[in-house]
């Protein structure tokens, strides 16, 4: 009959508190001297999913378990059980590093339209930040809504209406042309300059209400994303240095950071899979 564990424990006991000889005490308590020298040892494959584990977060600070996940199944190809991650991302205590904010709770949006195919809808919006100096900068972000893409981040202290169409054409000359560009009522976004040159162009410029962010969504949640894991993680000395950081972050988004809202995929993978 096999030992239970409060048997091996008793036996444990024996041993340590009172000095008992170990062939005694597993003759005492019916233990196999094998089973009481037993060592539980960590796999190898526990250890690199462990040190998977710790590298991940380590680089990329704001990712929690949900990430780092469909990071290692989706993007790597390892098929480590869910499970069996958790619980090892749970040991180091890595859930611990990010603490989640309260939310109001407010009422769904009408949920937009995903097009079948790449450039459909482009989506585009600014955002603001500061330098070290207190000098403002403004980002100009552009998405394709198929496949959740980062086309472009650009930077500088202005970003007018002419700086908007030459970074709109440099990515049109890698990517193609989009059918519609949706984007709010800001100044640059209404400028003449900026429906003149989409009306040559062929494109659709859809405008959103006023006070409607939700209806451009896909590039706000991505805003939330550029600004949580990038825009707000360092202070930038120069525009060319928040240029940079901005170019080399959105190459990992891209090909390497898994989105749930595509399924867990990158959006290179989706645009891949798709082609």
């Amino acid at each position: 009959m096999q030992a239970s564990p409060a048997d091996q424990w008793m036996a444990i006991s024996a041993v340590r508190l009172r000095g008992v000889s170990i062939a005694l005490a597993c003759r005492a308590f019916q233990v196999s001297e094998s089973c009481y020298r037993y060592e539980r040892k960590l796999s190898d494959e526990n250890v690199e999913i462990a040190d998977w584990l710790v590298r991940l977060t380590t680089a990329h600070r704001t990712w929690g378990f949900g990430l780092c996940f469909l990071y290692l199944r989706n993007v790597k190809g390892f098929a480590w059980n869910h499970k069996r991650v958790r619980r090892i991302y749970r040991a180091l205590e890595l859930n611990l590093r990010i603490k989640p904010k309260k939310r109001l709770v407010r009422e769904k949006p009408e949920p937009l339209a995903v097009p079948d195919k790449a450039n459909v809808t482009w989506s585009m919006d600014f955002m603001s930040d500061q330098l070290a100096d207190g000098r403002s900068f403004r980002t100009l972000n552009v998405l394709d809504d198929f496949n959740r893409e980062g086309l472009g981040i650009e930077v500088d202290i202005s970003i007018p209406a002419l700086r908007v169409i030459r970074s709109l054409e440099r990515i049109i000359e890698w990517r193609g042309q989009p059918l519609n560009i949706r984007v709010d009522n800001g100044p640059e976004n209404v400028s003449a300059a900026l429906q003149i040159w989409a009306s040559r162009r062929g494109i659709g410029l859809q405008y959103i209400q006023p006070g409607k962010p939700q209806q451009n969504a896909y590039v706000e949640r991505y805003n939330r994303i550029v600004r949580h894991e990038w825009l707000g993680q360092y202070i930038f000395e120069t525009i060319e240095e928040a240029q940079d950081h901005a170019t080399r972050w959105l190459w990992t988004y891209n090909n390497e950071r898994p989105n749930m809202a595509i399924g867990g995929i990158t959006p290179a993978m989706k645009l891949k899979a798709a082609a």
